[in-house]
């Protein structure tokens, strides 16, 4: 019998729109790829303007039908689906991995880093954390901890402390 050995460790990224939150994923999702760690990430659309394929392919009139689309080929699978998924389905969706990165979705119960630049937006508080802020931010609210965005190092230490295993 094989021995699991992935982490399973997820965490999620929330913050203003143009905060920085995508460019930290990225960051913190390479280091950890360049470690030998497998990383999956999950972007909310909450406005759907993610766009299927392209207007006029057959992937895109096949997600118009409202049935859920797979595109499988050489190397990647792409799938849409018309409802919303649970953490635990995506969580089947991918499969065995170390790092669940999630970029939005609040309703998920997971740890959560709340991304700020130039302001903080309170009511990101009751989702969040801990706050990761670059200069721009002199003050942060009391009780509250704060992580460098510019040192994603420190990041994924936080991560690797206070993430939730999910499987």
């Amino acid at each position: 019998m094989k021995l699991n050995t992935k982490k399973h460790l997820a965490v999620a990224f929330t913050g203003p729109s143009n905060s920085g939150k995508t460019t930290l994923v990225i960051k913190v999702s390479s280091i950890l790829q360049n470690m030998g760690y497998k990383v999956c990430i999950v972007k909310h659309d909450p406005k759907d303007k993610a766009s299927f394929d392209r207007e006029g392919k057959d992937s895109f009139k096949f997600f118009q039908t409202g049935a859920d689309v797979a595109v499988v080929g050489p190397s990647r699978t792409t799938m849409f689906k018309q409802t919303n998924s649970s953490l635990e389905e995506i969580i089947n969706m991918f499969g065995e991995f170390d790092y669940l990165l999630v970029e939005g979705l609040k309703t998920l119960p997971l740890p959560r880093i709340a991304v700020f630049r130039d302001r903080i937006v309170d009511s990101y508080f009751e989702v969040t954390d801990v706050i990761a802020t670059d200069e721009s931010i002199k003050d942060i609210p009391e009780g509250m901890k704060r992580l460098d965005l510019n040192n994603p190092e420190e990041i994924i230490k936080w991560i690797e402390k206070n993430a939730k295993r999910v499987k």
